[in-house]
């Protein structure tokens, strides 16, 4: 996630863009290590802005069976663990505020009401309208976000704020679970 001129949320000496990207090449090194047959495809493996829909093309193009968008928010001290989101509905005020967060990332990008169909990330009814689109992945992705859920809380011992859905334009785009 972010990464660049996005620097994503920003605690007293880390950037969230920095976070994640330390996170993702240690995970891509830890599924070549385990899984010495799977094809690990990053977006980004140094500090670069990529686009929303750059992102999920970098898949799509290689044919991915998954897509994962890693992200390290900030919150109020008292909230921790983790949390996996797919593509789907608002059940939350809390969901469409972390939506509209990361999706806020487009306004880095040039002309991105052209390129997203006049998406505006300030809207709350563009969001809802987005995570109103069925996608053909919903049931595989909920079903990978409750393993690494469970994997986080059952075998790191780590609290686990669950599985949920909200529209985020990065998920939208990719044609695989996500």
């Amino acid at each position: 996630g972010h990464g660049g001129k996005d620097p994503g949320c920003s605690g007293k000496s880390h950037r969230e863009s920095i976070i994640a990207l330390d996170v993702v090449l240690a995970l891509g090194e830890a599924i070549k290590k385990e899984m010495p047959d799977v094809k690990v495809i990053y977006t980004r493996s140094e500090n670069k802005f990529v686009e929303l829909h750059d992102r999920a093309a970098i898949a799509n193009k290689n044919n991915a069976d998954l897509f994962i968008s890693i992200h390290c928010n900030a919150g109020h001290p008292d909230t921790y663990g983790s949390e996996s989101y797919t593509m789907g509905l608002h059940t939350s005020d809390g969901n469409l505020n972390v939506a509209k967060r990361e999706n806020a990332a487009v306004l880095h990008e040039k002309d991105y009401k052209k390129k997203y169909d006049g998406f505006d990330p300030n809207s709350p009814m563009a969001h809802i309208l987005l995570a109103n689109y069925q996608h053909a992945y919903i049931e595989n992705s909920l079903k990978f976000a409750s393993k690494v859920e469970d994997n986080f809380k059952n075998k790191l011992s780590r609290k686990s704020r669950g599985v949920k859905q909200a529209g985020f334009i990065v998920l939208y785009y990719a044609s695989m679970p996500s």
